[in-house]
């Protein structure tokens, strides 16, 4: 779902006229970045994700999407995206790829 579809979700009834502007990233409804970052629970590699502004469904998407693209398991509880492995680097082209803003916390 790229941004313009997420504004017609949003706002159905809007419409653009010649003096209106359109935004080209989602990240500019996003004020933070979202944080993706790395920790070990009992000795097995997470990449946390955390600071999504969307609503759940669409973070559930997103959450769905990696977790096929990488190949690997995860789950998502309390709004943070959780995937099996240190895959920081490959997260963040497919989210930079969306037009979210990230930043790389932790080793």
């Amino acid at each position: 779902m790229d941004f313009k579809d997420q504004l017609k979700k949003h706002f159905p009834n809007h419409k653009l006229t010649e003096n209106s502007y359109e935004l080209n990233e989602v990240s500019s409804l996003q004020i933070d970045p979202i944080i993706c970052k790395y920790e070990k629970r009992k000795g097995k590699a997470l990449t946390i994700l955390e600071g999504f502004t969307i609503n759940d469904i669409e973070v559930k998407n997103i959450a769905k999407e990696l977790k096929k693209k990488l190949s690997v398991g995860g789950s998502l509880k309390d709004g943070y995206i959780i995937i099996q492995g240190d895959y920081r680097d490959k997260i963040m082209e497919i989210l930079h790829s969306k037009g979210f803003k990230t930043k790389r916390v932790g080793g």
